[in-house]
């Protein structure tokens, strides 16, 4: 059992793996005088050596290494011994490598420049967590049975990495950059994260770097002294100190001017600032999740973002897939949201029919999941009925541009009816597909690329049998 000087009966046994005498050392005087016993090997060969004749509640190693790198000791550790717990160290910040380093079941990341308390916190944290594979196995159980994750919904695979991903990274500290299209759901993974580590119960503090103009957003992010300009009749303080002991949520961030960004950076790597105004430094304990629709790498590439503050925000990259490439999770995010918006509406709408539904999944939602919901909140609100059906379904087919491209559009000044309008256009290729296919309803379906249900419920709504 795992025990610092708490009084516990067991010592926990700890293995520092580093090439750097001096880190060694260093690591060795402190968590000796926090009561542990610990071992120190220099290389990865003689660590593994070691686990093959002792048992280590926790190693700590670092990553770069000459002969074996500190992936290559977690995982042979992980063979010798899966319930040994691991913590990362490198001087250089690489997003790839933290996620590897979490799938081959590292604990924790963390940087060399280190606050000591921070690798305290980040040892105690994992000597707690030690030997629980058996709770990671029924959160995998769990959330294949629900498909949902906080407030994230969906089956694919996909998805379930990521929750997966998730869990792991909300028990460490490292900085997140969560990278996917607008409308794929970044703000929920943030939100995510926070509620699945041990700053729940803390702030969880949300900036829009792209929504709050350049000259009002450094006093949003860190407050300003009464007289620094002209409104500033009191102290006020920013966002940061309002997020002291929990989350920043940084949002789009790839929008950030070139100036804030070098104020930005000094906030990450430091976790300090100085108000607007202000002559004294404040220093926060923060933790920073970004988001960003953005390229950054080829930001930093075109010199539009720093790289610095990029390697700083991207210590653990998260990828969110976008619903065209995840298509098995329309129809459970359909059904989500119909019985959200029947209820929202006070409707009775329990389902959605099988054309409608082929028609969703056909669609490649430019939008992703906001799209989609936005598609269903109006087809709830339109529906008549305890079904919704494809009349009801307004999905984008091409902007008015386009349309009027191909189509010679005149409407008279006393209007038309758009369903008899777009049932006679429909009636017209259908029609067209039957001849051409001597009235083979298989192949006028394979020729408009509709099933062949489809294509018979056409022509029962057009009265074409």
């Amino acid at each position: 059992m795992s025990v610092g000087r708490g009084g516990r009966s067991q010592v926990s046994r700890i293995l520092i793996v580093d090439d750097d005498r001096s880190m060694r050392e260093f690591l060795e005087i402190l968590l000796e005088r926090e009561g542990y016993e610990v071992v120190t090997a220099a290389n990865g060969k003689t660590a593994i050596d070691l686990c093959k004749k002792q048992k280590f509640d926790l190693l700590i190693t670092d990553l770069r290494m000459p002969g074996m790198s500190g992936l290559d000791v977690l995982k042979g550790i992980k063979e010798i011994s899966p319930e040994t717990m691991v913590i990362l160290l490198t001087a250089f910040a690489s997003g790839e490598t933290a996620i590897e380093a979490m799938q081959e079941g590292a604990h924790d990341y963390l940087e060399k420049n280190f606050d000591v308390e921070d690798l305290k916190s980040a040892v105690r944290d994992a000597l707690s967590k030690k030997g629980t594979k058996e709770d990671d196995a029924l959160f995998i159980k769990s959330v294949k049975e629900s498909y949902c994750f906080g407030k994230m919904i969906g089956k694919s695979s996909a998805m379930l990495k990521i929750y997966g991903l998730i869990k792991k990274v909300a028990a460490t500290s490292a900085n997140v950059l969560i990278l996917g299209e607008s409308g794929t759901g970044k703000e929920l993974v943030a939100e995510a994260i926070h509620q699945n580590s041990d700053r729940k119960d803390r702030p969880f503090v949300v900036i829009n770097c792209g929504g709050i103009p350049e000259n009002l957003l450094e006093s949003e992010l860190f407050g300003y002294m009464k007289g620094s300009f002209s409104s500033a009749y009191a102290d006020k303080p920013g966002l940061f100190e309002m997020a002291h002991h929990g989350v920043v949520f940084l949002d789009e961030i790839g929008d950030l001017s070139p100036l804030l960004q070098v104020k930005l950076l000094r906030a990450v790597q430091e976790k300090t600032f100085r108000r607007i105004g202000g002559s004294e430094d404040i220093t926060v304990d923060v933790r920073i999740i970004s988001a960003t629709n953005k390229d950054l790498e080829e930001k930093v590439k075109d010199g539009s973002f720093r790289e610095d503050l990029y390697y700083r925000l991207n210590v653990i990259p998260v990828k969110i897939k976008p619903l065209r490439e995840r298509k098995e999770d329309i129809p459970i995010l359909v059904e989500y949201f119909i019985e959200k918006y029947s209820t929202k509406f006070g409707k009775e709408i329990k389902k959605i029919s099988l054309y409608a539904l082929e028609l969703l999944m056909g669609y490649p939602f430019p939008g992703n999941v906001r799209e989609l919901e936005n598609i269903i909140e109006r087809s709830v609100a339109l529906e008549s009925t305890n079904i919704i059906l494809p009349e009801n379904l307004v999905i984008p087919g091409t902007d008015e541009g386009d349309l009027q491209g191909e189509f010679d559009i005149e409407i008279p000044e006393e209007g038309i009816s758009l369903n008899d309008e777009m049932g006679r256009i429909e009636r017209a290729f259908i029609k067209e597909a039957l001849e051409k296919s001597n009235h083979s309803k298989t192949r006028a379906a394979e020729l408009l690329d509709i099933s062949f249900d489809s294509l018979r419920y056409r022509m029962e709504k057009l009265d074409l049998n």
